[in-house]
């Protein structure tokens, strides 16, 4: 099961972790987990890259890790907000595979 964990910083979310895999077939032939994956790294590279965001960011086998600071939240809302919805419409549709965890930091 991927679990995929929002970081909320009084109702703006300031990050994410990702872990695990899904489960639905292989390794390498998984679509649910390069589907989590695709939209998990869009994200993320538009918040560093494209908005030029400084975050705290790491990623290895099942494993990401992102999250901006306090000061920048509002900056990266709509695209944080977009992956949230994302993952939770796929969460909805794929719930032994995909869990949604929100945390307040």
């Amino acid at each position: 099961m991927i679990k995929a964990e929002l970081f909320f910083k009084e109702g703006k979310i300031v990050g994410f972790h990702l872990k695990g895999h899904s489960g639905m077939d292989r390794h390498g032939k998984d679509v649910l987990c390069a589907f989590v994956s695709s939209a998990a790294y869009m994200t993320a590279n538009t918040i560093t890259d494209v908005m030029g965001v400084m975050a705290q960011a790491s990623d290895g086998d099942g494993d990401m890790y992102v999250r901006v600071s306090e000061s920048d939240a509002d900056r990266c809302s709509d695209i944080f907000s977009g992956f949230r919805l994302h993952l939770m419409n796929t969460a909805e549709q794929y719930p032994k595979y995909l869990k949604v965890i929100i945390t307040e930091v």
